[in-house]
């Protein structure tokens, strides 16, 4: 497989590990809604962001989207594309060192990207998804990128995002950009016979005339289809729904097109070639020269259902053709190749917060289509260069339609564009609001809150001071999370109650935490340390044992008649990868 190399590549290549664990802090004045749903909005740098996120949510994450700088090398948007930001500049220093002096803007791209795709890869679920979009300017180092990090079998597809026209092109008019899509494992996807699909179409248009034809006409069947027909002639140009206009017959069953089941032409002379009997003539009924594509016994099935799902002509001469039943199907891949202009999601933006306030937001619409393709209701979804917000936007949409628990952690850098822009959409979206006009056109129609919350949170103090020792600050279940995480791997188990030093089992090894007088005792030191009273005292567990504290006042052949093994804190905890 080829690699990709770059100028500071080994400088970032474990970056990730040696980011400092943070708090995460709470900002109820910004908080909207009834919380505790789980949404999240955190402000502050991604990759810090996902490393205090990630002992509470490795492995638990179904699908990731992300819209990263696109690296066009344009200085004066607002929230900088080529990753040339001071604080991007500053970072670079630090981790690099002095190579970051003769980093191309790709190498420094790349440096940017690479441990923020290595750690957004520990949350994803075995079926887990990531979604990237992204343009030309490093749609291959991306590919080469995700290649490294995810595998090459994981790869699934690039999908062509067609936007709409533009005037000011010297050689071509570029008019799509890319979304990546990426599997935490494809053969989990394959195994579990995953299948992605979406909602045809102008397909629900369709059925709801049909519904209504057949409540007038009973089973008139004959001015049922005269009356379909009419209506996807009345449909302008372009209507969804008339792609299905050769859906016109029915029975009782529903809305139906008479589908050949011809045998392919294949050469095979061995295709089926049976008699079907025409049901009036009682002659039978001419045949492809294909042959039929099903066996004798499923077509005598197919003709003994009531009503039968073989549609016949006038006599023997026309053969026969199956029924395909547009209730039946309804679903329909995703194409690779798709256009959704891409003014649609500046205009909703502008309507919400403003204009002026972010260039080429992305489409919430296309986003919760993505979604909810690779989702199921209740999933979490996260987006790390959240921006405007249009990923919780999407999501906010999705739950409403159907009633879906779905919930969304987003982490933007820029507090001008977290506050002023994320997060007033998502409050509008939620409370409701009323239209900003455009140049003085529009009327001031209120558009309903669609519901929900979301807790606004900021990145807070380092878990361990510059000497290595846990800051007083620290509560129990800030530090049971990372010590749980650091472990076993794994997020802190709902069940632990922060009330007992047992935070959970895993693997058949009870993980302990002596911390903060959990036991109670609240003078220094007060239970923070495994004595043969405090062992005593911890809830039994008939297996092996880790037990973190600040002392062991046990000996060697008791811990290991015990199965315990003993940290200390903070030096065997300081570090998450």
């Amino acid at each position: 497989m080829p690699t990709l190399d770059w100028i500071g590549k080994q400088a970032v290549v474990n970056h990730q590990r040696q980011v400092p664990f943070h708090l995460l802090r709470r900002v109820p004045e910004l908080s909207v809604g009834d919380l505790g749903n789980g949404n999240l909005l955190v402000e502050g740098d991604n990759l810090t962001a996902l490393k205090a996120l990630l002992p509470y949510y490795a492995g638990k994450i179904k699908c990731i989207y992300i819209d990263p700088p696109y690296n066009t090398g344009n200085e004066n948007w607002v929230y900088n594309d080529n990753v040339n930001a001071p604080i991007m500049r500053d970072w670079l220093g630090k981790v690099v060192g002095k190579e970051a002096e003769d980093l191309s803007r790709h190498d420094k791209w790349l440096c940017m990207m690479y441990p923020r795709i290595s750690l957004l890869h520990k949350f994803l679920r075995e079926d887990g998804v990531l979604i990237v979009s992204i343009d030309d300017h490093e749609l291959a180092n991306l590919g080469l990128l995700l290649k490294e990090i995810f595998g090459e079998n994981n790869l699934i597809a690039t999908l062509v995002w067609e936007k709409g026209k533009k005037g000011d092109a010297k050689f071509f008019s570029v008019t799509h950009e890319y979304v990546i899509v990426a599997a935490k494992s494809k053969t989990t996807l394959i195994e579990r016979n995953t299948k992605w699909r979406k909602r045809k179409e102008g397909i629900d248009e369709a059925l709801e005339n049909y519904r209504l034809l057949r409540e007038r006409q009973a089973s008139n069947h004959e001015i049922i289809r005269q009356e379909m027909m009419r209506w996807y002639r009345s449909l302008p140009k372009g209507h969804p729904a008339k792609n299905h206009k050769h859906y016109n017959w029915s029975d009782d069953r529903g809305l139906y097109f008479p589908d050949n089941f011809h045998g392919p032409d294949d050469g095979r002379e061995s295709r089926p070639r049976y008699d079907i009997i025409h049901p009036v003539t009682g002659r039978p009924c001419a045949k492809p020269s294909t042959g039929w594509r099903w066996d004798e016994e499923r077509t005598k099935r197919a003709l003994a259902e009531d009503p039968a799902r073989i549609h016949f002509g006038p006599d023997e001469n026309t053969i026969p053709c199956r029924k395909s039943y547009l209730a039946e199907v309804t679903e329909e891949p995703f194409q690779s190749v798709f256009y959704k202009d891409g003014r649609a999601a500046t205009l909703e933006l502008e309507q919400m917060v403003g204009p002026g306030k972010f260039a080429f937001p992305k489409d919430s619409e296309v986003l919760a289509e993505l979604i909810d393709l690779v989702c199921e209701k209740d999933d979490f979804i996260l987006d790390s260069f959240a921006g405007t917000g249009t990923t919780g936007h999407a999501i906010l949409k999705l739950n409403l339609r159907d009633g879906g628990h779905r919930r969304f952690i987003l982490v933007e850098l820029e507090e001008m564009i977290c506050r002023e822009v994320a997060w007033e959409r998502l409050k509008k979206a939620i409370e409701g609001y009323v239209p900003f006009r455009r140049r003085g056109r529009g009327r001031d129609e209120p558009v309903p809150g669609m519901g929900g919350s979301f807790s606004y949170v900021r990145l807070d103090l380092s878990l361990f001071d510059e000497t290595g020792n846990i800051r007083p600050q620290v509560k129990f279940d800030d530090l049971a999370a990372h010590v749980y995480f650091t472990e076993t791997g794994e997020p802190l188990p709902e069940t632990a109650s922060g009330e007992s030093p047992l935070i959970g089992v895993h693997n058949g090894t009870a993980v302990y935490l002596l911390y903060n007088g959990v036991l109670a005792d609240k003078k220094a030191n007060g239970g923070n340390v495994l004595t043969r009273a405090v062992l005593a005292s911890l809830q039994p567990h008939f297996g092996a044992k880790v037990i973190y504290g600040t002392g062991c006042r046990l000996g060697e052949e008791r811990l290991r008649r015990e199965n315990i093994k003993f940290r200390q804190i903070p030096y065997q905890v300081i570090k998450v990868d």
